[in-house]
């Protein structure tokens, strides 16, 4: 019966840039999880989540911020992290709230979606998998990439073109995920994860 419960995805916008992409790839991305029966997504907007810059120490109480958010990154069977490229890499914040949280991460897939000039936000992405493997979090293979994304505007300005590759990339990105989420989930039931 656990199998057949839908996945949570937890959809994570990385970018808290004044005049961010991340939004819009968001929301195309809450179109397509909606389109499957599977998948139940939350949009996690690191905006909105507002974490502290600075770490707390081990011993002390996390803030409120992170309080909050916690239970829904405990609650997701998997995470789809939207991310910029800046400068090769992702965006601090990004960073913070990675680390932020541990046990959260543990046994779970995360897909990757980047964007950026011409590498597509390639190089962000290849930082996040190792990261990722260091929180015992499985990166999986299947990434949407999304070189000059501007290109992709249809005239009306609307975002993407229905012959962006991004449209096809996407749904091998979805079914990798959701492959790795039952299977890591039924993993977890049938003897929790061990650090």
């Amino acid at each position: 019966m656990e199998h057949h419960r839908r996945l949570r995805v937890a959809v994570i916008i990385a970018s808290t840039r004044t005049g961010r992409f991340g939004p819009t790839v968001a929301g195309w991305l809450l179109e397509r999880t909606a389109r499957r029966p599977d998948l139940e997504a939350d949009l996690v907007d690191l905006v909105e989540a507002d974490l502290p810059a600075t770490l707390a120490d081990h011993d002390e109480e996390p803030p409120e911020a992170v309080r909050a958010l916690a239970p829904r990154l405990a609650a997701a069977d998997a995470f789809i992290v939207v991310t910029p490229e800046y400068n090769h890499g992702f965006p601090a914040p990004l960073k913070t709230a990675i680390d932020w949280y541990y046990e959260e991460w543990h046994a779970k897939p995360v897909a990757i979606v980047s964007y950026g000039r011409e590498s597509g936000g390639r190089h962000a992405a290849a930082q996040l998998r190792e990261i990722f493997g260091e929180l015992h979090a499985v990166a999986i293979r299947g990434t949407v990439s999304l070189p000059c994304y501007w290109n992709d505007f249809t005239a009306d300005g609307g975002w993407p073109k229905p012959a962006a590759e991004c449209n096809t990339s996407v749904k091998t990105m979805l079914d990798q995920l959701a492959w790795w989420a039952h299977a890591l989930r039924a993993a977890r039931i049938a003897s929790p994860y061990q650090a």
